[in-house]
């Protein structure tokens, strides 16, 4: 009989990452299979019984030692993500920092959050106790973007992580190097399970991890992939958090401070070329101080230059589209007071200002993700805020004014609004982040975010026999007359017949 040889191993098939700014190539990854990936959800899955006996003070501990890891080196973490995004070290590092008070926070409330709660039982059940806790769900998938790849991902991962999740994380292809120094060094400090582990490659990777069991998808990216993880999580009945993009506006108001209005205009619109899903693409300015603000970004916008302030785009594909969105822009009648047609080189966007666009134009109506901005002139603040509704869009806003910030912001549909500062919310750890309409839905940070990656646990506990038994055949025609009379005098005074 003659023995069967073993089949040969198949070799991995791999990619590289590159530097935008150079092409230089700064690391070779596997891309994992469907196969690979099912596998690391199962090693999650048998460490997430471990991780979630921890406890909240255990796996604080353990958060602590991963946000001093990342502080002491948060040198080498900037520099991973400067080699693969090209932004500029100091964008890196704020990031970083941004990311750190996030986990610094989940892990200190994680246990006031989530742990359990009483409730009241109510008159008609005054035997029983109530409470309520947050249970982890197992194992969250978090698929992250290219654009922040520290502080993007690790507003899911840290928050799943202190509610007592573990982590698949599958990093954007132009960023595996951030993803896999963040994922090393956790292990560093948690070297007894795989809590939380690395998968990478395109988008095939990505919707293997949808549908290979996990309790829960993070997702952060554009709103048409977000459709399409839905529908093939819809399939397995897995919940999903998405956080896609946003035309977002800023609205200036007349008595607003315009000095400060116009520099958070030009960080909003040009930090990191743009590609920032809370980002300004569109600004709305009372006719009262319309030209005195163009006069003033124009003055800040001629001192930020590419490759300096910012870095190159870092998805060669976007330099279409934001070439495209100029282009329309220009052919619909809008003027470019800085940029413009030939604002688009083969790596860099030169900042561009856009004003007399009109508004159902792709500049205005579509996500640019790129260093430019438009201004429009409003009659008042109704309008403004009739026109900043306006998008199918809804992540994030921002209002300066000296006196009706927080009636202009209140009436804004999106998710997050600052006044009179550029992205304040972001950096508040306390609070959520997340959109409406096609932004997404689901929240991060903050009680919300960690309270999404867990799930309610109710729990009724009878404390002694009551009299009066309504959950009973035994329950007599005396034992409902009653109920009826007790509910009527508690309630029917109210009742208008």
């Amino acid at each position: 009989m003659t023995a069967v040889e073993p089949k040969p191993a198949v070799a991995q098939e791999t990619f590289d990452s590159l530097n935008p700014a150079t092409d230089e190539v700064v690391g070779t990854y596997p891309v994992h299979t469907a196969e690979q990936v099912g596998e690391a959800v199962a090693r999650a899955r048998e460490a997430s019984r471990w991780w979630a006996s921890l406890g909240f003070d255990g796996r604080a501990e353990r958060l602590r030692r991963w946000t001093a890891t990342i502080t002491r080196r948060m040198t080498e973490l900037g520099e991973v993500v400067q080699r693969e995004t090209g932004k500029p070290a100091g964008d890196a590092q704020l990031e970083i920092v941004l990311a750190i008070e996030h986990i610094a926070w989940a892990a200190r409330n994680a246990r006031k959050v989530l742990g359990r709660k009483r409730r009241p039982a109510g008159l008609l059940l005054s035997n029983h106790s109530a409470t309520v806790e947050y249970q982890p769900l197992g194992v969250v998938g978090v698929i992250g973007p290219w654009n922040y790849p520290v502080y993007t991902p690790m507003g899911s991962i840290t928050y799943a992580l202190a509610a007592g999740n573990t982590i698949v994380f599958k990093p954007s292809e132009y960023t595996p190097g951030v993803g896999k120094w963040l994922v090393d060094t956790f292990a560093e400090v948690v070297p007894e399970y795989p809590v939380v582990q690395l998968v990478t490659g395109f988008g095939a990777t990505g919707a293997a991890l949808v549908g290979a069991g996990v309790d829960k998808i993070a997702f952060t990216g554009s709103t048409a992939t977000g459709k399409k993880i839905m529908a093939a999580a819809a399939e397995t009945l897995t919940p999903v958090i998405i956080e896609a993009g946003g035309k977002d506006p800023l609205i200036v108001d007349a008595d607003a401070d315009l000095d400060a209005a116009a520099d958070a205009a030009v960080w909003g619109a040009f930090s990191n070329s743009g590609q920032t899903c809370i980002g300004v693409e569109r600004v709305y300015v009372h006719e009262q101080v319309y030209d005195t603000f163009v006069k003033k970004v124009m003055a800040l916008t001629d001192k930020v230059k590419p490759g300096v302030q910012y870095g190159p785009m870092t998805m060669p594909a976007q330099l279409d589209v934001v070439r495209r969105h100029i282009s329309d822009a220009l052919a619909r009648g809008g003027r470019a007071l800085t940029g413009g047609k030939d604002a688009v080189g083969d790596r860099y966007v030169a900042p561009t200002v856009l004003v007399d666009v009109p508004e159902d134009s792709e500049a205005v109506r579509e996500e640019t993700f790129g260093p430019t901005m438009t201004i429009a002139k409003v009659r008042d603040m109704e309008e403004a805020i009739e026109k900043a509704n306006a998008t199918r869009y809804g992540l994030a806003s921002t209002v300066f004014s000296r006196q009706n910030g927080p009636r202009i912001a209140a009436r804004l549909r999106a998710g997050m609004t600052s006044i009179n500062a550029p992205f304040s919310f972001a950096g508040m750890a306390s609070l959520p982040f997340g959109g409406i309409g096609d932004s997404g839905f689901g929240r991060i940070h903050g009680p919300e975010g960690l309270r999404e990656f867990s799930r309610p646990k109710a729990v009724a506990r009878q404390r002694f026999t009551a009299p009066i038994q309504l959950t009973s055949f035994s329950r007599t025609e005396k034992t409902e007359k009653l109920v009826r009379t007790l509910v009527t005098a508690l309630y029917g005074r109210g009742a208008k017949g």
